[in-house]
């Protein structure tokens, strides 16, 4: 049965084509590389749609290819190897549970002494199964789940987003054990997206580390701001009323095309009003999400110390800071020089700023307005 979607403009998760914009070229790339042998490193900043693509590109091969067992998981919550695969073994063992029964018992028979816990998916309530995995078992299961993988007679594609956290485990043989075992995988395929592009470019260009050009590489960029219009009017004129061409160029413009910010506001737009003709009704909206954004933010700059908070405002006034160790700047906002280095630092670890090839930024965007208005 088709779901009934009340509002469009989607802000999490995937649905299906029809409310995912444009990335045709993207998503024909990816399937054919995939199809063709070759593993994927796609690096994009955050909340530019990586994860969407993703997704799409793998409804495409499932629609395609019935059998196929697709797999997604976002590792940037995992502290350490153990974690990471009971992640990789629960996200495994539900869809192979949920293409055959017996290809899960299959799994779990070779996964031997672990216990799966039957469970509720929080935001679905779907049924789920996780795995325990004692972190002294952690290479002995991953060597079963590839096991099992290598022997099904079906293609396996696997992404795993957020793949620079393993460089975050106090383990530091997770990569070579990976690649050991991918190198061999023929009939499983991966897709490694990561949003720190210096980190992802390291794992991947890098001689010294063991997935050194063992993929191609894959950089996103903006919706076309024409394409995209398109797509967001067409849901407007379905219900009679219409998008301002020019209030979507202010809205494509204040969030330089980064996807889910446009999303999240469109999505308020079509909520609130039949037709969008005016910055006013733009401006409003915008207003009301960052200011509901307020105990998230005051939280996160209650953790910061006075020149972190300093420098972190310093940069959302100006938008785009090409030099913020340069003398002018630090004069400007009346920065401490001598400790700015650390600052910096700290806040980019944090990934409150992000160099963009330009300058830094608040990675956050809505999070920069809230800044420039306090």
């Amino acid at each position: 049965m088709k779901k009934n979607i009340v509002n469009p403009f989607i802000c999490q998760g995937y649905e299906s084509p029809e409310y995912f914009c444009d990335r045709i070229e993207e998503t024909k790339n990816m399937t054919s590389m995939l199809y063709n042998g070759r593993n994927i490193t796609l690096i994009s900043p955050r909340r530019l749609g990586k994860t969407g693509l993703i997704l799409n590109t793998f409804h495409q091969i499932k629609s395609e290819n019935k059998d196929a067992i697709c797999i997604y998981i976002d590792i940037f919550p995992t502290k350490n190897q153990s974690e990471f695969v009971r992640m990789l073994g629960s996200a495994v063992l539900n869809e192979t549970l949920s293409k055959s029964k017996m290809l899960g018992k299959k799994l779990l028979e070779m996964l031997g002494s672990l216990r799966p816990v039957l469970g509720m998916d929080a935001l679905t309530g779907m049924p789920n199964v996780t795995l325990n995995v004692d972190p002294t078992q952690s290479e002995m299961t991953i060597r079963s789940i590839f096991t099992y993988l290598n022997k099904i007679q079906r293609e396996v594609f696997i992404a795993i987003d957020e793949f620079q956290q393993i460089n975050e485990y106090p383990e530091s043989g997770t990569e070579a054990m990976l690649r050991s075992y991918i190198q061999f995988s023929h009939n499983i395929h991966f897709i490694f997206s990561g949003s720190r592009k210096h980190l992802m470019s390291e794992m991947f260009a890098s001689p010294k580390r063991p997935f050194y050009q063992s993929t191609d590489m894959m950089n996103l960029t903006p919706l076309d701001e024409e394409t995209y219009y398109q797509f967001a009017n067409r849901f407007f004129e379905a219900r009679k009323g219409v998008l301002d061409r020019e209030v979507f160029h202010e809205l494509y413009n204040i969030y330089e095309g980064y996807t889910w910010y446009i999303q999240s506001i469109l999505n308020r737009l079509y909520e609130k009003f039949k037709s969008v003709s005016s910055s006013a009704q733009l401006r409003e909206t915008i207003l009301n999400v960052v200011e509901s954004k307020t105990p998230q933010y005051e939280s996160i700059v209650s953790f910061l110390t006075e020149n972190q908070f300093s420098l972190l405002r310093a940069v959302a006034k100006e938008g785009l800071v090409e030099q913020p160790m340069g003398k002018e700047f630090i004069k400007k906002h009346g920065l401490p020089g001598a400790s700015s280095v650390k600052t910096l630092e700290v806040l980019n670890d944090k990934e409150l700023l992000y160099q963009t090839p330009n300058g830094y930024i608040v990675y956050d965007r809505f999070m920069n307005q809230w800044l420039q208005r306090i």
